[in-house]
Order: structure tokens, then C-alpha cells, then sequence
């Protein structure tokens, strides 16, 4: 029996309090399941990589090179295993649209659900899961060639060695987790890549 509840709203304000109702809805859930719904061990994990990266690459960019074939990866599926596309690409309706076309070929060809994020803001929403989950995933990390770069102010490296450090950061976490995961550079024709991917699944 499924139970459903709702709720009316009065204006589109009140978006904001149904957030903070969730909010400490899950905290409290998380406490009578003795859960600490604070505590990400596996998202600092991957921070402190990056760290790490960061300081000890002596100024040179991380390598984000190409470490497997996805076709290979997908061979490896078992029953129950879904896959993760982790993008450190630029967001645009080009590549929304190649990463589209590459999740439903996953899909209809091997039949895995899958899902996709662009890194490194889905670190701190399925980031956790990826590390501290069932060890189910065939992770894809794909990383591109980052266009116009910016420096940040106050720091020794730029926006784009920065987000590469966290792809390198946080494929380190997958794989010291002994999770099934490759990295596919897509270089600077990131949607061309993604939609080529997609033929050959």
C-alpha cells in the first residue's frame, strides 16, 4: 500500500519552506536510523585529494588522461550494477543533448540504468553514494579540455586546474574503494565526443 501526502502551496515562496521542512525532515529520519545525515567521509575524502593533487603537481596541470575503454567497462555488468557518467565538461544544450543521446544507448543496449552529473557540483549530491554505497557502479569519468580559463584570486592555480584536480581527487577516492571506473579524455569537441561514445556502445 502506498501512501502519498500533500501539500498546497500558497505562493511560489513557500518553496523555501518546504525545503527546510525536508531538510530537518531528514535530519530527524537520519537520527532515529542512526544515521548522521551530516557526515559525507567520502566527500572530505575527495577533497583532501584534490589537496593533494593540487600542492604536489609543482605546477603542472593533472594529468587527466584516458585510463580504459567504455565498451569494456559495460562488458563487466552484472545483474543489479547501474552506471555513473561523471562530466567534467562545460554545461551547454549541445552537450545536455550527447550525453542524452549516450545514457539512452546505455540504456537500450545493456540495459543499466545510469546516471549523469556535472562535476564537480555532483560530488556533493551523489558523490557520497558513489564511495560510500553497494559497490554496484562502472563509473565513467569523462573530462574535457577546458576553454578560457580564470585564475582565482588569492590562490597559485586556475579555475580549470582546479576542477581537474578534482576529477584526478576524486578518481583516486574511486578507485582506493576498489570501485570498477575509467576516465575518457574528451578533449576540447567535448559534445562530438560524448555523441561518438554514443554510437559506440
Amino acid at each position: 500500500m502506498t501512501t502519498t501526502a500533500s501539500c498546497r502551496l500558497r505562493d511560489l515562496y513557500d518553496i523555501g519552506g518546504e525545503w527546510f521542512r525536508w531538510e530537518i525532515a531528514t535530519a530527524v529520519a537520519g537520527s532515529l536510523l542512526g544515521i548522521n545525515a551530516f557526515d559525507q567521509p567520502n566527500v572530505q575524502e575527495s577533497k583532501d585529494n584534490t589537496n593533494r593533487v593540487l600542492h604536489s603537481s609543482d605546477g603542472q596541470f593533472p594529468d587527466t588522461g584516458t585510463t580504459g575503454s567504455l565498451s569494456a567497462l559495460l562488458a563487466e555488468a552484472k545483474p543489479g550494477d547501474y552506471v555513473a557518467l561523471m562530466a567534467y565538461v562545460e554545461q551547454t544544450p549541445a552537450m545536455d543533448a550527447a550525453f542524452q543521446k549516450l545514457r539512452k544507448a546505455i540504456l537500450e543496449r545493456h540495459r543499466l540504468p545510469n546516471t549523469m552529473g556535472y562535476g564537480p557540483r555532483f560530488l556533493h549530491s551523489t558523490g557520497q553514494y558513489h564511495k560510500g554505497g553497494p559497490p554496484t557502479g562502472l563509473f565513467v569519468q569523462l573530462v574535457a579540455d577546458w576553454g578560457q580559463d580564470v585564475p582565482i584570486p588569492g590562490e597559485p592555480f586556475t579555475f580549470a586546474k582546479l576542477a581537474a584536480a578534482q576529477a584526478v581527487g576524486d578518481y583516486q577516492s574511486l578507485e582506493s574503494h576498489q570501485r570498477r571506473v575509467i576516465r575518457i579524455h574528451v578533449g576540447k569537441r567535448a559534445a562530438t565526443m560524448v555523441s561518438r561514445l554514443a554510437k559506440d556502445v
